[in-house]
């Protein structure tokens, strides 16, 4: 066994611990986790694989291909949140084998390659969502797979013709994944790139005519079919509301700044973010400079998805995702050379012992976040023996980290410095029953359902709403006084209006509800003088209640 083939299996074994281990302690939270599960559940009982399914209704927020995965592990697995994020999860395991083939196509040092891996499945974001239903994992996995796949053609003429139809395989993955973007993202990359380096002709080849026959059969059925059978209604939600207004309105206001990317993205790479800055400065100073074929493509890769996504009103981290793992590869060259030279850089020395200090401060500054910031969640203000045994375990490495820099020992720090985020997963896996209620609808719906006999839909805080239709199975209303309606349509009703709870109310003699403590209070005030509002249980931050006539 080859040392290449090892590094492999070990990378594969460190990532599922990274990624997968544990994942089904928590139960599916709200709002988005629930929201692809149980469209994935809804489609299974409405037996379709082609339409997506929610509130009995066809919605098409996202293409096919996360339901297929999660249906796919159902099958498996079952029905439980272990199988709901298997697929994210497995397919984050192999984005960071595809990081490590195509950092070992850069650089030709397997090593390096191995440890530039390691630091994108050590990263905060990109551990997050191997560890949840989303659908940027996925889309930025098949980007990733296309631009390795370009990248070997390129680099190896003799795997031209193969590197470009699998180019456009993966493309047209990524476009079932989430869109349009994942054949747009990858093609300027390599555009930009070839015309840059004077080889536009690369692409013009018989090789890419087939694979885009192969882009065509992959990613455009699907499409057709809805274009077909839905029209206009397919057009306007899935491309005109889930794209074009995305452009031009803001779905969280506050992250519409010209900042909220570089220092978002920077901050979800953390424990790295001090090198991935210093990476990115020594990249961009280097600009006119003789730059390498793979840090000029890096660069493009990183430059590429941030223009994309950067003009547009609304923003989350998770859109800048697909250039993580040039992000990690850009860090883990900067460390990797500056551990093997014979003398490091007083800038590259200053930022070790910086993070030592921040490894320091992150276990202290976490309670004291928790005691000023999250004060609706208890579990961070009463810790209990697990919580301090793991901030002891944080100071130990800080301490260890600090050793082992002063020592010289960089190779020994920067693996013991993964290990932080490692800690809070786990320990956050053993608190899973004190965390869950206040990340998940399901002890509140399951105690509902168990102690009462509910007849019509059950009214939720707006939030809520995916997260009890998925735990209970029962038609909900949604509540939001005063409010704005769902980003993206959903076919129940809505509750905006003191008028419209009241005209809701009096057509039922007994209402059940799921409430956070806003809307416990309107209803309070709007039931006092016709109506009992009994609050029955408070499971985390949500209200159980039932409303009836009085006497």
């Amino acid at each position: 066994m080859g040392n290449k083939t090892k590094q492999i299996i070990i990378l594969i074994f460190l990532a599922y611990i990274f990624l997968m281990f544990g994942n089904g302690l928590l139960s599916l939270t709200n709002p988005d986790e629930v929201f692809y599960t149980q469209t994935a559940r809804e489609m299974i009982q409405h037996k379709t694989w082609m339409t997506p399914i929610l509130f009995g209704q066809p919605q098409f927020e996202k293409p096919i291909f996360i339901y297929w995965l999660i249906r796919v592990s159902f099958s498996i697995f079952g029905n439980t949140s272990f199988a709901a994020r298997f697929g994210p999860a497995f397919i984050a395991i192999l984005g960071i084998i595809a990081t490590y083939l195509l950092a070992l196509l850069g650089f030709k040092d397997n090593k390096k390659a191995f440890f530039v891996s390691f630091i994108l499945m050590s990263s905060g974001l990109y551990i997050g969502l191997a560890r949840t239903v989303f659908t940027d994992m996925i889309f930025s996995v098949f980007i990733l797979f296309a631009l390795l796949a370009f990248y070997w053609g390129y680099t190896c003429k003799a795997r031209k013709g193969l590197g470009l139809i699998l180019f456009f395989v993966s493309s047209a993955l990524a476009v079932l994944s989430k869109g349009p973007l994942g054949i747009l993202i990858p093609f300027s990359i390599i555009l930009v790139f070839l015309f840059i380096k004077k080889d536009l002709k690369f692409v013009i080849s018989k090789y890419s005519l087939l694979g885009l026959i192969a882009f065509a059969a992959i990613a455009l059925p699907w499409y057709i079919l809805m274009e077909v059978k839905y029209g206009s209604v397919f057009n306007r939600e899935f491309f005109y509301n889930d794209h074009f207004v995305r452009i031009i309105r803001a779905e969280h206001r506050d992250n519409d700044t010209w900042y909220f990317y570089p220092l978002t993205a920077l901050g979800a790479v953390f424990p790295w973010t001090i090198y991935t800055c210093i990476a990115l400065v020594c990249l961009f100073i280097n600009i006119g400079r003789r730059m390498k074929d793979f840090n000029l493509f890096l660069l493009l890769w990183v430059s590429s998805v941030f223009l994309t996504f950067q003009f547009a009103h609304s923003k989350l981290t998770s859109y800048v995702f697909p250039f993580f793992p040039a992000l990690a590869i850009m860090t883990g060259d900067y460390i990797y050379d500056q551990v093997l030279a014979k003398k490091q850089s007083r800038v590259f020395f200053v930022a070790s012992i910086i993070m030592a200090v921040v490894l320091f401060i992150f276990p202290i500054a976490i309670p004291i976040a928790g005691i000023s910031i999250l004060k609706d969640y208890p579990i961070f203000i009463e810790p209990g023996p697990l919580v301090y045994f793991s901030f002891s375990l944080l100071i130990l490495m800080a301490v260890l980290f600090l050793v082992f820099i002063l020592r010289r020992k960089f190779m020994k720090a920067f693996y013991l410095l993964s290990l932080p985020v490692l800690v809070l997963i786990f320990s956050a896996g053993f608190m899973h029953e004190k965390i869950e209620p206040y990340v998940s609808s399901r002890d509140a719906a399951n105690y509902l359902m168990n102690n009462y006999k509910v007849e019509g839909p059950i009214i939720c805080s707006k939030f809520y709403a995916r997260g009890v239709r998925f735990y209970t199975d029962k038609e909900v209303v949604a509540v939001d006084i005063p409010g704005s309606q769902f980003f993206s349509p959903h076919p129940i009703l809505f509750l905006d209006t003191h008028q419209k709870v009241r005209d809701f109310l009096s057509k039922r003699p007994i209402n059940y509800g799921i409430l956070k403590k806003n809307n416990v209070r309107d209803f309070e005030g709007l039931t006092e003088k016709h109506y009992k509002f009994e609050v029955l249980k408070q499971c985390g931050n949500e209200y159980v209640v039932r409303i009836s006539p009085l006497p």
